[in-house]
């Protein structure tokens, strides 16, 4: 694996599945392995021939420690996750890292929206976290789509922080209790983009004129240049509008 950063090898210790096609494994490095919310790894996937390397997303927090979570979905002829599909618990693996710009190492100081289609929830989840740790901290937003029910992933944990939290706006396609402040949106998979641009567009475009806030979005496909553009198209500074595209 050629990085100048370190190689590590770790173990996978545990399994859990989202859904059918979403898996969670959760990782124990052999050596201390420090991070900041957002990052990824990249892990190398031995296949006949050849040896793949394929970036995941932290999704666990630094203050979690050991073992540490990556969160994954099967992709139709996906040959590197499909072997990340056959680990099991007691399996080795190799990685290097953290890499990643898309990240968040102090609490927010101003309002702050994030937005995340899937199992791109992984690297908000961590941010999200931290920023909910500062108990003096500003508004605070999620909106989090997905392509069905299950697919939303975390969601149990979610409503707990919203429930908790009277500053944490916590919008979903999930029919959830009108009193703990979230919203139900559904949409068919063939819409989603269109329902997230045209949220978006609604809440923090259309909907005042503060140009104040700040963003973080994680998704995959031309919707999240999409999203960028119009959210700077509309006047929020260049550097308040942050994004990683899968």
């Amino acid at each position: 694996m050629s990085s100048s950063r370190p190689e590590y090898r770790a173990r996978v210790e545990r399994i859990f599945d989202h859904a059918a096609d979403t898996r969670s494994l959760f990782i124990r490095a052999a050596d201390d392995f420090r991070f900041v919310p957002g990052q990824f790894i990249s892990i190398a996937i031995p296949l006949a021939g050849e040896t793949r390397v394929r970036p995941y997303t932290i999704a666990s927090s630094p203050e979690d420690g050991q073992p540490m979570e990556i969160c994954f979905n099967q992709v139709p002829g996906g040959a590197g996750v499909r072997w990340l599909f056959e680990r099991q618990p007691g399996d080795e693996l190799t990685f290097t890292g953290p890499f990643g710009a898309f990240t968040m190492e102090h609490p927010p100081t101003d309002e702050t929206i994030f937005i995340a289609v899937a199992t791109a929830i992984a690297p908000i989840r961590p941010m999200l976290r931290l920023a909910l740790s500062d108990r003096s901290h500003p508004g605070l937003s999620l909106l989090y789509m997905a392509d069905s029910l299950e697919h939303l992933l975390y969601r149990d944990e979610l409503e707990r922080w919203a429930r908790a939290d009277a500053r944490f706006s916590f919008a979903t396609r999930a029919s959830l209790a009108p009193r703990f402040g979230l919203v139900t949106m559904v949409a068919p998979a063939a819409d989603l983009d269109a329902q997230l641009y045209d949220e978006v567009e609604r809440r923090w475009v259309k909907g005042d004129g503060d140009r104040s806030r700040h963003f973080y979005i994680c998704g995959v496909g031309q919707v999240v240049l999409r999203l960028r553009d119009l959210l700077r198209g509309a006047g929020y500074q260049r550097r308040a509008v942050r994004y990683e595209l899968w």
